[in-house]
């Protein structure tokens, strides 16, 4: 009896398994393939040669970007050694970064595997960078003081909590709170697998501070990027296999709601905000498959712009693509001053005119 029954459920998985594959496809737009958009004048950061998965420019043009991220079932090339956070000015005519230095004695820099980061500045202009870490595959958040003068991070606190299993992105709104999206609902990897293959959409996003931790938004196939408008009145997650960025409207009791959606028509990955303008600008993947599975060609890259976003006609605007021969696997970007600033999420950096 037991035969027919594991016959039976192993006929039922391989029905599912065909069933689902042009819907996976679909989800990651396999096999895309972008006409090139390039800005003038681009060139490619000397030092950043692991990834630059994510990075946050201070108002002052100095900008924190995190490097070495071992991310399961997406390619490293360094895979034994751990992440860094690097330094780079964007005031000068040609910025490199440098590697800042990690301090406290509580911290294991050995398993140090950044991924999203965000900044807060204190009434005081103290500056905290909260980066998300995968030690050992794990999730925690740790918290760092900028010191400035040292060139150093010096580490406050590690944050751990059972509503942060899988934590992609965050922004932070105070020292030690902020909002969270977790990719995935399971942390076992081949649960997750099947999770992102069957598009179950259970990954969600949380708010987190010392006295309060709560769920404020749920149902995204793939939470992703997350951030703040200008004034702190609105919260933008990207939504990685809907294709989606949402807006969201934050409340007093730091509860969310639902106000409208764009629809990108490509993976959406970090968001940065200009603090002038408010325009969004977003690290895209035009074909999820080359990212998810390790093919003969390299992943893309695309770099959108969404101007008006709170409007009813929200303008999308392809600012920088191409289909992996200068750049992998872009997941962020950002503008300074007339430039842009482009993340990989393994590869390297690229820093051009607009």
């Amino acid at each position: 009896m037991a035969k027919p029954v594991l016959l039976t459920l192993l006929g039922l998985g391989l029905t599912l398994l065909k069933d689902h594959r042009p819907s996976y496809e679909a989800r990651l737009k396999a096999f895309r393939e972008v006409e090139p958009v390039q800005p003038p004048n681009c060139k490619l950061v000397r030092g950043i040669e692991t990834g630059s998965e994510d990075l946050e420019i201070l108002p002052n043009g100095l900008t924190f970007i995190s490097t070495g991220l071992k991310y399961p079932g997406i390619k490293s090339f360094e895979p034994d050694k751990p992440g860094k956070i690097l330094l780079m000015d964007l005031n000068e005519d040609d910025p490199t970064v440098l590697e800042l230095n990690i301090v406290g004695s509580k911290f294991n820099l050995s398993l140090f595997n950044p991924h999203g980061i965000s900044t807060f500045t204190d009434e005081d202009n103290t500056i905290y960078l909260l980066v998300v870490n995968h030690p050992n595959t794990k999730t925690t958040v740790e918290l760092f003081k900028f010191q400035q003068e040292e060139k150093s991070l010096l580490h406050l606190k590690t944050i751990r909590h059972k509503l942060l299993p899988s934590v992609n992105d965050i922004v932070a709104v105070g020292p030690e709170h902020f909002y969270a999206t977790n990719d995935h609902y399971f942390t076992d990897p081949y649960l997750k697998s099947w999770e992102l293959y069957l598009g179950l959409a259970w990954s969600y996003v949380v708010y987190y501070s010392p006295n309060e931790v709560q769920v404020v938004a749920d149902g995204f196939d793939f939470a992703n990027g997350i951030n703040i408008s200008p004034a702190g009145k609105y919260v933008y997650i990207a939504e990685l296999l809907s294709h989606k960025i949402h807006v969201y409207e934050k409340h007093a009791n730091w509860t969310l709601t639902l106000l409208k959606s764009v629809v990108a028509n490509t993976l959406v990955d970090n968001i940065s905000v200009d603090p002038v303008t408010g325009d969004l600008w977003v690290g895209c993947h035009p074909d999820g498959m080359k990212i998810f599975h390790t093919l003969n060609s390299p992943p893309g890259s695309e770099v959108i712009q969404i101007q008006n976003i709170l409007t009813e006609e929200p303008k999308v605007t392809r600012v920088y693509a191409e289909n992996g021969t200068v750049l992998q696997g872009s997941t962020v970007a950002s503008v300074y001053k007339g430039k842009l600033l482009i993340g990989t999420v393994y590869q390297k950096a690229l820093y051009c005119e607009l």
